[in-house]
Formats: C-alpha cells, sequence, structure tokens
C-alpha cells in the first residue's frame, strides 16, 4: 500500500493527443467528484486543435499546458520537449500519482521522468501487446517501456493483464477495468444527431474510414486507397466519409486518389461528438487506428482493422474486428465480402463488445482511493 501525509491523494494526469484526451476526459471527471482526490491536469500539447476539441467536449481546463507541439515535429522533438517541461510540472505540484494513458510519446517521455523524480506511475490501459516492437510505431516500444516502470497497472482486458503478468509483473498491482473509450461513449451519442454530411449520405450505407500510422504511411495507404476506391466503384448503394489527418504526406495520398470519387466525402477531423456519432450512422468501418476497435463494437458496428498486426485480439476473438492487413486485394476482398454476404455482416454487429461495459473509470477512481487510503497513517 503506498503511503503519504497529505490529507488528499493528489494525481497528476498527463495527455497529449486527441485520442489519449477522449480517454482520459472520463477519469479525469470522475476524480474530481471524489472528495479525496485532488485531481491536477497537465496537457503535452503533442496535439492541439485536435485536443483542444475534446477538452472542450468534456468541459476540462488543463492546469498546465506544455504547449510543445511545432510544425514537422520528430519523435526526438517531442521526447526532448517534455522531459525537460514536465519536470518542472513535476516539481511544482510534487505528485502522489502519475497517471498516463497507453502508448503515446507524451506518455512514454512522462513516465520517464516521473521515474527519474521516483514519483508513482498509474498506467492506464497496460498490458496491449502486438510483441512486435515495430508495428505499430513507436507505440508497442512506448507501452512496453511505461510498464517496465509503472506502480499501478490498469489493464482492459484479462488477455492485458496476462501479457503483464507473463512480463514479470506484480499481479497484485494490476486490475483489469475495461476500457475508458467505453466510458465516453456513454456522454456523445445522440440518436438524432445529424449534420450536412450525413444528411448527403442520404439511403446509402455509410462506411467510415481513418488512415493514419506513421508506419502505413506510402505503399501501404495507398493500397487502401485503392480498395476501397474499387469497392465504391462496384456498389453504388454505398459512400464513405473520410475525416482525414491532418498530417501533408496523409492528405496528399488521399486526394490524388479519391479526387475524382464522388461517393467519398474527404473532411477535416472530427470532434469527438461528430465522430462517434458518425461511427453510430455507420453500416461498417475501416481503419488502422487502435481506439476504434474498442469503441464501434458497443455501437454495433463491424471493423475491418487494416493493419498487419493489433494490440487488440480479444475484439479478433470475439469476432467484433476482423484483421484485413495492408495488401490491396485482401482489403478489397473483405471489405466487399461485408457487404454482400449479410449473414456474416450481421454475426459482427450482434456479438459482445470485449472491451467493457462503461465503468471503467469509476473503478480506476475506486482502485486509486483504496490504495492511497492509508497516506493520513
Amino acid at each position: 500500500m503506498i503511503e503519504k501525509k497529505q490529507s488528499k491523494i493528489r494525481v497528476l494526469v498527463v495527455f497529449g493527443t486527441r485520442p489519449e484526451a477522449i480517454k482520459m476526459a472520463p477519469i479525469v471527471n470522475e476524480l474530481k467528484t471524489r472528495k479525496s482526490i485532488e485531481t491536477v491536469v497537465c496537457i503535452s500539447g503533442q496535439h492541439r486543435e485536435m485536443l483542444n476539441q475534446v477538452l472542450d467536449t468534456f468541459e476540462i481546463t488543463p492546469d498546465y499546458n506544455l504547449d510543445i507541439m511545432k510544425d514537422q515535429q520528430t519523435l526526438f522533438d517531442i521526447t526532448t520537449a517534455i522531459l525537460s517541461k514536465v519536470q518542472i510540472v513535476l516539481n511544482n505540484v510534487k505528485p502522489d500519482l502519475v497517471l498516463v494513458h497507453g502508448d503515446t510519446t507524451t506518455t512514454f517521455a512522462t513516465a520517464l521522468a516521473s521515474f527519474y523524480l521516483n514519483i508513482p506511475i498509474g498506467h492506464v490501459e497496460a498490458g496491449l501487446r502486438t510483441n512486435d516492437v515495430y508495428s505499430p510505431f513507436p507505440e508497442e516500444f512506448n507501452r512496453r517501456s511505461v510498464s517496465l516502470i509503472s506502480t499501478l497497472d490498469f489493464a482492459p482486458t484479462e488477455t492485458a493483464r496476462e501479457n503483464l503478468i507473463s512480463e514479470g509483473k506484480n499481479e497484485n498491482n494490476i486490475w483489469v477495468t475495461g476500457n475508458t473509450a467505453i466510458d465516453a461513449l456513454k456522454s456523445t451519442i445522440d440518436p438524432n444527431y445529424t449534420d450536412e454530411n450525413l444528411e448527403w449520405v442520404d439511403n446509402r450505407r455509410l462506411i467510415i474510414v481513418t488512415a493514419h500510422r506513421r508506419e502505413n504511411l506510402g505503399v501501404p495507404m495507398v493500397n487502401m486507397f485503392k480498395a476501397i476506391k474499387r469497392v465504391l466503384d462496384e456498389n453504388e448503394d454505398v459512400c464513405a466519409i473520410y475525416p482525414i489527418h491532418l498530417n501533408p504526406q496523409i492528405r496528399k495520398l488521399a486526394y490524388s486518389i479519391f479526387r475524382h470519387e464522388d461517393r467519398i466525402k474527404l473532411i477535416d477531423p472530427l470532434d469527438v461528438v461528430e465522430f462517434h456519432n458518425y461511427m453510430n450512422k455507420s453500416y461498417l468501418i475501416l481503419t488502422d487506428s487502435g481506439g476504434i476497435q474498442e469503441e464501434a463494437p458497443s455501437l454495433g458496428k463491424p471493423v475491418l482493422v487494416m493493419r498487419e498486426t493489433t494490440e487488440r485480439p480479444e475484439g479478433i476473438k470475439a469476432g467484433t474486428l476482423k484483421l484485413v492487413g495492408i495488401e490491396e486485394e485482401s482489403i478489397y476482398k473483405e471489405f466487399s465480402k461485408l457487404l454482400t454476404d449479410h449473414d456474416t455482416y450481421k454475426k459482427m454487429t450482434k456479438l459482445k463488445n470485449p472491451y467493457g461495459d462503461g465503468t471503467a473509470s469509476k473503478k480506476i477512481a475506486d482502485i486509486i482511493e483504496l490504495n492511497f487510503r492509508n497516506k493520513n497513517n
């Protein structure tokens, strides 16, 4: 049991990207309801505009902003900037626990700085593994590295917990909580939601596309886009919306392949409420993202994962996800099949989401209180 002398448990929550913010916002708001906890929020600014959208949605005002984002920033830039700037915050706040999420460079650098200062680390969404340190890059390295130094591990699934135990982690410091992404859906979905893009869909089947991973830039992403274009050309009752990442390389590729395709809308990134409701209105989703693999099954939406590996094998095993690789023919084949094989499609929509029931944030807050309950003794 961790013991301190302060009257309240001081928890510093640090995140920096849009996906992190979506998953950490429910925790922040849950922690703020606890009288025994003082919650301090620090954002790195690894993302800027996209991050601010999430903060506004969940009505979170950061106490600290490292503001590290710059044009064409590299992993070197992000890591060194966070290490130097977050040290000042850690020394000022003197937290009992630093709470980080998942596998971003913000998470890795913050955890490393906390370790250097001997501050306990709580790792949300701990234990995900592909067992290929270069896939996804650099996320697999980041999450493995944080696991080496974390104090409390909040695993979303039993599989994630078993991964941590197999690596030598103390099972008494690991809890299966579900994924906080499911918590976020509770406050964002509106059955009556619509806008001009959704009205454009009309009576057609809507496909949501996302593609942004570093390792997929170049030929793999061209393969994805060509496969999607072929399917759209062959199915007049199908249309797609692709909220394009701000990365200029991705945008250039997408516009070069889809510029003459009138049944795909290329739009700017959506805020969290918009995106969740677009998913809810969709027929199926093609993605190389991680969080969508957890969220979409709660909405009854099949997901085709355009990657060679996934750190979320529970969804594959449950049947809510299908790994389709990064080759044009394999993506084309599996995408076409879900549009024509109604039995397979229906089965994927009816399966239980293996990533939780929407109570992860409450469980995490309970665990933090439990582990610091003797701090006044």
